[in-house]
């Protein structure tokens, strides 16, 4: 039997990510791909495919599909929808679904092994107080407590904050602490090893 038709069994021809009737699907490779198999592939229907791969811009919407399709017993459909998740984490829906998202190690180092992100070499690191650079769905702790502005609380130190998000401002990151969805500096931070 050929990859395609293994993944056209394993999901009854309907998009592995939005459950869409397929018609006209691609077998999309979930990288790294060491060998083609249906264990590193998802069947995708045409918008999803054209949406992961940048040819046209996010309808955001349409993602909280996520919110189904990440709680496939399918590895590659996990990793699949982390990295979507992550990709839309500045938005509150899916922080939150990312938050809930479980993988295992393996799984969770395969998800993070190739984000979407294409790095610009020339763009510098966000980094916590230790020097450490921290990516998009790391986890990290306050050093120190700080005075939310506007919230009328204050984030304690030893807060852990899940699944961070990076912003434009490398000194800068976004996370959620009690509830409430806020951006964070960098140098008050250190990232937990996990």
């Amino acid at each position: 039997m050929s990859v395609e038709q293994d993944l056209k069994q394993r999901c009854e021809s309907k998009c592995e990510l939005c459950a869409a009737e397929v018609e006209n699907y691609s077998v999309y490779e979930v990288p790294p791909v060491k060998n083609l198999s249906a264990d590193n592939c998802v069947l995708l229907c045409p918008i999803c495919t054209a949406q992961i791969s940048g040819d046209e811009s996010l309808e955001l919407n349409r993602w909280r599909c996520l919110g189904d399709s990440m709680w496939n017993i399918v590895p590659a459909v996990q990793v699949l929808s982390w990295r979507m998740l992550t990709r839309l984490s500045a938005e509150s829906w899916a922080q939150e679904l990312l938050e809930m998202l479980y993988l295992d190690d393996e799984v969770l180092e395969w998800a993070k092994s190739a984000l979407f992100e294409v790095e610009d070499s020339s763009a510098i690191d966000c980094r916590d107080s230790n020097g450490a650079i921290l990516t998009n769905g790391d986890s990290v702790t306050l050093i120190k407590d700080l005075v939310v502005k506007g919230a009328n609380f204050t984030a304690k130190r030893g807060t852990q904050v899940k699944s961070i998000s990076l912003t434009s401002n490398p000194e800068h990151i976004e996370g959620r602490v009690n509830g409430v969805r806020i951006v964070l500096v960098s140098a008050f931070l250190k990232k937990v090893n996990e």
